[in-house]
């Protein structure tokens, strides 16, 4: 019988131990709870902030976001507060994840963000995102972290645009090859404390 339990896997039986944390991006304060059996539970963790902090929102395509790999929210309730005209669809195969997620988008008053339990991009129905942001789990494999980066041509509309944030020591560069053989171009936007993020378009 399994006797560890991972993030990215749905946790359902898990014991509870729930928590909560406050921080500050964007100049705003957030508030998240968390339980046991979800990433970064403790605080906002580095790689999101700076994946986040690197985006011009400005300058974002027009259009719905997807934040893959939701966890509990996080990243979806961030981009639905300062970017409060645009929808925000967030999925994670972590029914506890989402639950989480959508108490999180209740308790910070944001209801510009839809969250679904989807194991990557399996039950998304929508094919025309603007943007993509995803934190893909590591730990789940070389493979499972390319499915999310290679698949997501098919759900950008023409010049859409997918982020992705990776340490250089958990697989960036070959992240970066990968994103420029799926969408014949790459770059690194960011780099801080080891932790790349590299923007692809869909031409």
């Amino acid at each position: 019988m399994k006797e560890s339990h991972q993030y990215f896997e749905n946790n359902e039986d898990l014991g509870h131990d729930i928590q909560s944390y406050e921080t500050v991006i964007f100049d705003q304060k957030f508030k998240f709870t968390t339980d046991s059996g979800v990433f970064s539970r403790g605080n906002l963790d580095f790689g999101t902030r700076v994946m986040l902090e690197a985006l011009d929102l400005d300058s974002l395509p027009e259009g719905d976001i997807l934040d893959l790999g939701a966890g509990y929210g996080p990243v979806g309730v961030i981009m639905g507060t300062v970017l409060p005209d645009r929808h925000i669809y967030g999925v994670d195969i972590s029914e506890r994840a989402i639950g989480l997620a959508k108490q999180n988008a209740s308790n910070n008053h944001v209801d510009n963000v839809t969250f679904a339990v989807s194991d990557v991009y399996a039950d998304v129905d929508k094919k025309d995102f603007a943007v993509i942001l995803t934190n893909p789990p590591v730990r789940a494999g070389k493979e499972t972290v390319h499915h999310f980066m290679s698949e997501a041509i098919h759900y950008l509309k023409p010049g859409g645009e997918i982020y992705v944030v990776l340490q250089k020591k958990q697989g960036a560069p070959s992240a970066m090859k990968k994103l420029e053989e799926v969408f014949g171009n790459v770059e690194e936007i960011e780099r801080r404390k080891g932790y790349w993020i590299l923007r692809s378009v869909k031409n």
